[in-house]
């Protein structure tokens, strides 16, 4: 069929205008792409034939509160690779391994890798980086970084922290500021083609990194170097297992100083184990405080006022709750006194009547007041919350043992702060480590102000507390806290160390000293604690508060504070209540545990001495029954005796009153089987103790729930964590 002219023209006319629209359709499509995407798809474009090589930031500086320079960064080369820019892989990994200290097949795999870029090593020496750049190899280059610098190395490591190789904050204060610290990284940027090769004439940008914002901290440079001084002291005396002293502003809550043992080098931190750095004692460290945690509860009677300076009390030597005898410190007890003798004398039988009368609601009441059990929300991370024990599962013989530090355990910071707020006036502050940050030009860019959280005490009732713990220092307990010229209050403390399965451990012992100075308006407050020193000497009076005494005093001369006029310490400060060398009879502790033994030795007013290796007491000199003068000192053998008639025979030790895990290790060690009949404490044994046996025999031990047919005592009542007694 034959198609007509029109018919041609109409479809030559449908196709001019389907190619016009057509036409219109790519002219606006590229109008859009170029006009309205044109800058995203132009910057997709760059990111596409740029490499980017990452340039770290410089972190910014830590000063003291005085604007003394602490920590710093500096400038260090880094060696990175760009892989397909390396002409001969083999020789260039031949070349740099010795340079590098590297495996020389690890160079070639890291060179043979498909990437844009490739880091051989980070933060390399001065040395490394001039014989890099002699090399000239092709594809190698160096690029600036910055490395952090602690300009003295073992000045407060625990606080200031530490930084990883890409410089950001593993620990401490370094961890805690760490996005103020670490700035703004920066980069290079390198044109590439599609093949990845570096193209003629490319573009190159470099953009520069932004340093971070310096810190300004409230630690004084040198009342640290007070505390590291007494610190290395204690460990060159003691040899204790931790050690830590806190030095705090009680009226803002600022920390002045905080030293812990054992130390390390902040720039070579990689080389300490593990456990020294990666914990601060002092903020984790869970103990209890003994002696010293009776200011909390002197405090709480005397806002409370449940008793006076002049009420009086009645020491034998022990004060009974339920079926326990919590004994004085004190052989025979102090007697009569006054509660301002109690607290000066330390005496534990009048702490716990003080604290039975407070009773439970208002006890823990200034527990809480008082911030323990609860985080202190100081800026460093690993804080622990201490141990209290519940509120509606305390007894009355767990507020009695509370009373006088038992059964409770504190951090040192909870510690310093209660004893911050009594010297303030009686307000909790939250402390602080950091005053202000800065930019890099010095500009203030934000202010940390002190936090007061509540008031725990009147304005009167911390200044009659404070008045008694200065009699504790010119009188009492704390007199090797006294500084000549000055007035200053606090609190000895000495208590066992609470083993891992409950109890404690024969031994060890925690020695500390909280105080502040000058009494009547302190400056500052300053914690003491020793855990487990060596030696044979661990009373807080002995072992803390003489170091407590070298650092109040630098502090005091160093704040420029004036003496007190005739202030002296008295020439014999405790003669009306030191113990009456009186004659006493030697206890007969052979074949006792060594624990029990120090007990009955203590109780008798002698002083312990111990040879060999053990936990059994297997002689004594002066022998038991022997009189002798009360502080004499007993020594103690706990190496077993030779088998007279040579077979392997062990004489089988009093195991009365002990736990199945006590009975069973000592059993153990002297490879003895138990036999065992109930539960609770071992209330009979066969054979009899003192009875010579082969090792290998059974020792059948029948034990009895403790206080079970005994009034007072429930068979649900929360254990107490330790023995009957705490030393001062």
């Amino acid at each position: 069929m034959r198609t007509t002219g029109i018919v041609v023209r109409k479809r030559l006319t449908w196709l001019f205008l389907i190619c016009v629209l057509a036409f219109l359709g790519l002219i606006f499509r590229l109008a859009w792409i170029q006009f309205v995407h044109g800058d995203d798809l132009q910057k997709m474009a760059m990111e596409v034939r740029m490499r980017e090589i990452p340039v770290e930031a410089m972190r910014g500086n830590i000063y003291d509160r005085n604007g003394r320079e602490l920590v710093t960064s500096v400038s260090v080369d880094s060696v990175y690779a760009l892989p397909h820019q390396v002409k001969d892989t083999a020789k260039t990994a031949e070349a740099l391994a010795p340079v590098l200290d590297i495996d020389r097949d690890k160079v070639y795999k890291i060179l043979s890798r498909k990437s844009s870029y490739e880091w051989l090593k980070r933060k390399v020496t001065p040395e490394v980086s001039a014989r890099i750049k002699e090399l000239n190899l092709q594809g190698i280059y160096l690029v600036e970084e910055s490395k952090r610098n602690y300009l003295h190395e073992t000045l407060a490591p625990h606080l200031l922290g530490i930084t990883g190789v890409d410089n950001q904050g593993l620990m401490g204060i370094e961890k805690t500021f760490d996005e103020t610290l670490k700035g703004k990284p920066g980069r290079i940027l390198v044109e590439h083609d599609a093949a990845g090769r570096k193209v003629q004439n490319p573009i190159e940008r470099y953009i520069p990194p932004e340093k971070g914002n310096s810190l300004v901290l409230t630690i004084d440079e040198t009342i640290q170097y007070f505390v590291e001084r007494e610190l290395d002291n204690v460990m060159a005396r003691y040899q204790p297992k931790l050690a830590v002293v806190m030095v705090m502003e009680p009226k803002t809550g600022e920390i002045l100083a905080m030293g812990n043992r054992p130390t390390f080098n902040s720039n070579d931190w990689k080389n300490v184990p593990r456990s020294v750095w990666d914990r601060n004692p002092a903020i984790w460290y869970n103990y209890e405080p003994g002696s010293t945690y009776k200011i909390v509860t002197t405090s709480a009677a005397v806002n409370e006022n449940t008793v006076r300076n002049s009420d009086r009390f009645y020491d034998p030597g022990y004060a009974k709750v339920a079926d326990r005898k919590i004994r004085c410190w004190k052989a025979g007890g102090h007697g009569s006194l006054t509660f301002e003798e109690v607290v000066m004398n330390s005496c534990n039988p009048g702490f716990v009547e003080v604290g039975l009368e407070l009773g439970k609601e208002r006890f823990y009441k200034y527990i809480r007041a008082f911030g323990f059990g609860q985080k202190t929300g100081i800026d460093l991370p690993g804080e622990a919350t201490g141990i209290v024990i519940p509120e509606k599962n305390a007894t009355n013989l767990n507020i009695a043992t509370m009373s006088i530090g038992q059964s409770v355990a504190v951090t040192p910071i909870q510690l310093l702060r209660a004893t911050a707020a009594v010297a303030n006036g009686g307000v909790l502050m939250r402390p602080l480590l950091a005053r202000e940050i800065v930019d890099s030009k010095g500009n203030t860019v934000k202010k940390f102000e002190p936090e007061p959280l509540r008031r725990v005490l009147s304005q009167e009732s911390s200044a009659r507390v404070r008045e008694l713990l200065e009699n504790v220092v010119a009188r009492g307990t704390g007199r090797n806290a006294f500084v000549e010229g000055y007035r200053v209050a606090g609190k000895t403390g000495t208590a066992q160390v609470v083993g891992e399965r409950g109890g404690y451990v024969s031994g060890r012992y925690v020695a500390s000293f909280s105080g502040f100075a000058p009494a009547d308006d302190p400056k500052f407050a300053l914690l003491v604690m020793i855990a487990e020193p060596q030696g044979g000497i661990y009373y807080g009076g002995q072992v803390a508060a003489p170091v407590f005494q070298a650092i109040a005093r630098d502090v005091l001369h160093y704040m420029k504070i004036p003496e007190t006029t005739g202030l002296v310490k008295p020439k014999d400060p405790l003669t009306w209540y030191e113990p009456e060398r009186v004659e006493v009879t030697v206890p007969n502790v052979v074949n006792y545990p060594v624990n029990e033994a120090t007990r009955m030795l203590r109780e008798a007013g002698l002083s312990i001495q111990t040879s060999g290796e053990g936990g059994i007491v297997y002689g004594q000199v002066p022998e038991g029954g022997a009189r002798v003068i009360s502080g004499t000192t007993v020594l103690l053998d706990m190496s077993p005796p030779a088998s007279p008639d040579g077979g392997d025979r062990v004489t089988v030790p009093n195991l009365s009153g002990l736990t199945l895990d006590e009975a069973g290790n000592l059993l153990q060690e002297m490879r003895l089987h138990p036999e065992i009949v109930g539960t609770g404490l071992v209330e009979k044994q066969n054979p009899d103790p003192g009875t010579r046996v082969l090792r290998g025999s059974s020792v059948r031990l029948e034990f009895m729930p403790p206080g079970r047919d005994k009034p007072g005592l429930s068979d649900n009542a929360p254990p107490v964590m330790g023995w009957e007694f705490i030393m001062d």
